[in-house]
């Protein structure tokens, strides 16, 4: 299997697709790669190539006890990305994954990065307080993580209900979407699973988006139930100077996976990326 080895002996996993400019994705929680493969198809397709690696943990890499903080996403992030030589890479990243892109930027810059995208991305905060009275209360984030030690199996049938919004009417959400969700889940690491939530929840992305200096498109579904759209894309278009932000009408959380959705918004990027 391809690996990049992390400067601590973590083994990440990682498909690459096609030949071009390359362009790089960063999954969700609790997912991996695997939740990008019909944009690996379509940018290789398109004539980029494309990347999409396991986090720690997750997938295929190494199912670590530790490391489950952003600081070291971000550099295992620019560990794949200078141990395969990028440059001019566009990072595309979803949700959770939206912060490991957002805290790559804030350490390592934007040297090897032509342009981003954020896909129902956590940043630039989650967690619900007097200055961000439209993110989630802390007890949600808790019972988050009590559902994973309780029964993990069954909380991540539950949980990918409201990642697709499956009661919205007119949804086109598959059983093959939701059994895909679980399955990925099922590969992340349980404490994992935990350890990101709190890292997921706390961490203030902030100032790590006010260092961006290169285009970015913020794509966002107005009906997110996991991660809300006032809370994050909105925020995050005001503070990434010259972002370009998108509002998927009736648009989940898993924009990138339902029929529907996800040809929209393989259409948005391919656009975004041939300018």
């Amino acid at each position: 299997m391809p690996v990049c080895t992390t400067r601590d002996g973590v083994e990440i996993f990682y498909k690459d697709w096609g030949r071009g400019r390359p362009v790089v994705f960063i999954h969700g929680w609790p997912l991996n790669g695997d939740a990008w493969h019909d944009q690996l198809k379509a940018v290789a397709d398109a004539g980029f190539r494309g990347i999409a690696h396991d986090r720690r943990g997750h997938g295929r890499s190494t199912p670590v006890w530790d490391g489950y903080d952003f600081d070291t996403f971000a550099d295992d992030l620019d560990d794949l990305i200078t141990g395969l030589d990028l440059r001019d890479v566009t990072l595309v990243a979803h949700s959770m994954g939206g912060g490991e892109l957002a805290r790559y930027i804030g350490r390592h810059g934007t040297e090897r990065i032509r342009s981003t995208v954020l896909l129902s991305a956590v940043t630039p905060l989650m967690l619900r307080s007097g200055t961000n009275p439209e993110g989630v209360p802390e007890e949600a984030f808790d019972q988050i993580k009590a559902g994973i030690l309780k029964e993990r199996s069954q909380f991540w049938k539950d949980t990918a209900e409201g990642f697709f919004s499956t009661d919205r009417p007119g949804n086109k959400v598959t059983q093959g979407n939701k059994d895909a969700f679980w399955y990925m889940a099922m590969a992340q690491t349980i404490e994992g699973g935990v350890r990101c939530v709190d890292a997921f929840a706390y961490t203030d992305f902030t100032d790590d988006l006010k260092k961006f200096d290169v285009p970015t498109l913020i794509v966002h579904g107005d009906d997110d139930r996991i991660v809300p759209l006032d809370a994050t894309g909105r925020k995050s278009a005001r503070i990434v100077s010259g972002a370009e932000l998108k509002v998927y009408e009736g648009g989940s959380h898993g924009i990138a996976l339902v029929p529907g959705d996800k040809e929209r918004f393989n259409k948005d990027l391919l656009d975004f990326l041939k300018k």
